[in-house]
């Protein structure tokens, strides 16, 4: 077991944050189905070696694909794979492994595509995906949606894929979409949800990837709580659902500097808010943290799907905010944080989720004493250099 040892300071700074993952997934996969082009910078998180190592397995005609624990690896690349006709099997360790794949055991045999598995990994796949109709529902989970966007305009005819329920999370369609067009694929979005024809070909071209605005939340939050936090290397005109982390922070009275390319936050006197969170999950144990530091009660809901991340999200945040002795109550889709009570140091489980990691390294630096965390390396999964970044302006993590 890996364990972060934080005492208390504060973050004065520029971070210049590391490319989006959610972009270079997407780009990734744009380019090899284009046959050619870079994508850059990737970092080396294991959500990225994932993807790139799905796709050098599919180049090499290997029949094994591990995904190691990236989520949106397995569920993007299962129907890409079904389209290029590969006769493969999906793996995964960890985590990955109690994560459900199931809308694909109904999806892809109606449509030609053979399919063994439990409703998990692994699962084989064989046959050639056809083109038509696909019904899916749009609150289980929107890497679905991205997936069937990517493989689907490699089929010959025309697809559509009809939402039986509301899309959640639909910025990161958003964001597929915007990729997509960049490599001269279009997707058109209908009534019943989205067109796709067939036959459409991915451009080559060398790609840029930009910052992480789901990154920048960690930092930006440090800053409002207790520093002065510039963070660098974001597009302001992004599809990225995240960059809601702004008007997150406005809403609990943060105040905020914007420039071209990067945000300024510094310490402000916060005020706890409502916060709908079904097209920001990821935000939430970040968005916790800042409430349990503001005055006042913050409500957050629409976050049920965080049960079914790398760990219940929704349970992982509402113990450590017990544990460093907020006044919260979980709820079926969020919690209930009421701030303003006297908050300590204390040792906090990891549950080998990088998000819950990075966002009680943030608590960490306003409490008394010294702050410990367990599965303190869990943060390779999309933000290796997090510690480095924390520690050069600043922070004082020690990782054991």
């Amino acid at each position: 077991m890996n364990i972060v040892k934080i005492n208390n300071s504060i973050l004065n700074g520029e971070v210049v944050i590391p490319p989006s993952k959610s972009a270079a997934h997407r780009a990734l996969i744009c380019s090899f189905l284009a046959g050619g082009g870079t994508v850059k910078p990737i970092i080396p998180s294991k959500d990225m070696q994932a993807t790139v190592g799905v796709i050098e397995a599919l180049k090499k005609g290997e029949s094994i694909l591990d995904c190691i624990e990236s989520g949106s690896t397995v569920r993007f690349m299962i129907p890409v794979a079904a389209a290029l006709s590969r006769n493969v099997t999906f793996t995964g360790q960890g985590s990955l492994l109690d994560r459900t794949i199931g809308e694909y055991l109904e999806l892809l045999p109606a449509h030609n595509v053979s399919v063994k598995s439990d409703g998990k990994l692994p699962m084989e796949i064989s046959g050639q995906l056809e083109n038509g109709s696909y019904e899916v529902s749009g609150d289980v989970s929107s890497q679905y949606i991205t997936g069937l966007l990517l493989a689907l305009p490699n089929l010959d005819g025309d697809s559509a894929v009809i939402l039986k329920t509301p899309l959640q999370s639909k910025p990161y369609v958003d964001m597929t979409i915007k990729v997509m067009s960049d490599y001269g694929v279009e997707i058109k979005e209908t009534d019943f949800g989205y067109l796709i024809h067939g036959a459409q070909t991915f451009k080559k071209l060398d790609y840029t990837v930009e910052g992480d605005w789901s990154h920048s939340a960690f930092f930006l939050v440090a800053g409002a709580v207790g520093g002065d936090v510039t963070v660098s290397g974001l597009d302001m005109n992004t599809t990225q659902g995240d960059k809601a982390i702004l008007d997150v922070l406005k809403s609990f009275g943060a105040e905020i500097e914007i420039n071209d390319n990067s945000v300024r936050c510094v310490k402000s006197k916060l005020s706890g808010t409502e916060i709908d969170a079904t097209d920001i999950p990821d935000l939430v144990p970040i968005i916790a943290v800042l409430a349990a530091f503001s005055d006042g009660q913050t409500v957050i809901r629409g976050a049920q799907r965080l049960r079914f991340k790398e760990s219940d999200r929704i349970e992982s945040v509402v113990e450590n905010l017990k544990r460093i002795g907020a006044d919260v109550t979980e709820t079926a889709d969020g919690m209930i944080i009421n701030g303003g009570a006297r908050l300590h140091s204390a040792k906090l489980k990891g549950y080998n989720d990088h998000r819950i990691v990075m966002a009680f390294s943030v608590a960490a630096l306003f409490l008394d004493g010294e702050t410990e965390i367990d599965d303190a390396m869990s943060i390779n999964k999309s933000y290796p250099s997090f510690f480095e970044d924390y520690n050069r302006i600043g922070g004082k993590a020690n990782v054991i």
